[in-house]
């Protein structure tokens, strides 16, 4: 998570019963003229003039494999190369907001690309998109994530910055992920989405990059780690397909985290200024969706009314202020996890300088990169930057891997202990 929202005061019980009741006021179905439009359009077969073809993926290598067919399409073909990648699995073991708690129900960020893959797929297909680069983009986009969610984002990008003057943001190394350490030749399409993805940064109407090369995307890349996020904020999506998935990562955390921070005992029902309390979430699932099918349908863009783009700025601050910025637990062990990405972050590097295959950076990360790269005909160049190497081992960890491993090497780290009976 990045700092950019300022606090904001809570509004009185008037001013909260004015809100939600504003909310609940906005249409929760299409309008009459649009069912009526789209009933006719799907009639005829229509589909959107804006949508992307299976026909136009654009591939790094013209693989025969990995060419689309009648009954596994160009976009279909990404998404089960996505579910069969180490880091998909390791998804369930990494946290969405909340870390050291002891609850299964708390969601996991495999939960979180689930429901913004399903959530995009509703979208995308009242609009007449293309629903399997939906999924492909919604399954993929996390997966250059760290253990810890955004805290641990921002320690990994905190010491990497310090050391190259380069950035880390986990949409870039998602890209990373699938293009260079697995190598599985996606898209240019899916990959394009999974960088541009950024459910950070809201905008109220979406417009396309026209990118159309692998070239302009490398460049794009190389621009992410030499920026900041100010630049990153920038990017447009090449698809529709893309800026659907963008704004619906946006509509699947703020809710899910609401029910989340209720779920955990960090707020109570009636902590939120709108009064409904996980209700937000079938509010904005629902509300958002409409809004965003009604506002565009056949166009070449995607947005949404003013209206909802203002609530979700405000909800989002509401976020900020209640949960990212006060995790409880969490937020208290801010300043022992810092250390422990620069121990580990040290260590490896130094394991890496000293050749040691012994370490876990090569028994653990480098021989599996390289076996998975060795099925393609490519192997992995971890010496070519032993920074990136460390980068990347150490943002494919799950918590559960990262605190043991943590705690084995420097025994004075104390991570909280996570228990489901405390009788």
């Amino acid at each position: 998570m990045t700092n950019a929202h300022p606090a904001i005061e809570c509004p009185s019980r008037t001013d909260g019963n004015a809100l939600r009741e504003r909310l609940l006021a906005m249409p929760d179905t299409l309008s009459d003229d649009l069912v009526a439009r789209v009933e006719a359009d799907r009639a005829a077969g229509w589909v959107s003039p804006y949508r992307t073809s299976d026909n136009e993926a654009i591939r790094r290598e013209p693989r025969a494999g990995d060419a689309g067919s009648i009954w596994r399409p160009s976009y279909v073909r990404d998404t089960e190369k996505i579910l069969h990648l180490p880091a998909y699995n390791r998804y369930n073991g990494k946290t969405q907001v909340f870390s050291f708690r002891s609850n299964d129900d708390l969601s996991r960020r495999g939960l979180h690309v689930q429901l913004v893959a399903r959530i995009a797929r509703d979208i995308g297909r009242a609009l007449g998109l293309n629903c399997d680069l939906i999924e492909a983009i919604g399954l993929g986009h996390d997966l250059g994530h760290t253990p810890f969610g955004h805290a641990g984002e921002s320690h990994l990008n905190d010491i990497y910055r310090a050391r190259t003057g380069r950035s880390f943001f986990h949409n870039v190394h998602s890209v990373r992920v699938l293009d260079t350490l697995y190598g599985r030749n996606l898209s240019l399409q899916t990959l394009d989405g999974v960088l541009c993805h950024n459910g950070e940064y809201e905008q109220r109407v979406f417009e396309l990059s026209h990118m159309d090369t692998f070239e302009q995307f490398d460049r794009v890349m190389e621009d992410c780690y030499t920026h900041d996020f100010d630049y990153v904020k920038t990017l447009r999506p090449m698809t529709l397909e893309a800026c659907v998935v963008r704004i619906s990562d946006i509509i699947a955390y703020v809710g899910r985290d609401r029910q989340d921070a209720i779920e955990a005992g960090l707020l109570a029902e009636d902590a939120f200024e709108d009064g409904l309390g996980g209700r937000y979430n079938s509010w904005i699932l629902t509300r958002a969706s409409i809004d965003i099918v009604e506002h565009s349908y056949g166009k070449d863009r995607i947005e949404m009314s003013e209206e909802l783009f203002r609530e979700i700025r405000r909800a989002k601050r509401e976020n900020y202020q209640k949960i990212y910025h006060s995790t409880g637990i969490e937020e208290e062990q801010s300043a022992m996890m810092a250390r422990a990405f620069s121990l580990m972050y040290e260590h490896f590097l130094g394991d890496l300088k000293a050749h040691d295959e012994s370490s876990f950076i090569f028994r653990h990360h480098i021989a599996r990169i390289d076996k998975a790269l060795s099925h393609y005909g490519g192997s992995y160049d971890w010496e070519r930057d032993l920074d990136m190497t460390v980068v990347d081992y150490i943002a494919s960890m799950t918590d559960g891997y990262f605190t043991e491993l943590a705690c084995t090497l420097f025994p004075e780290l104390r991570f909280p202990q996570r228990t489901y009976i405390n009788e």
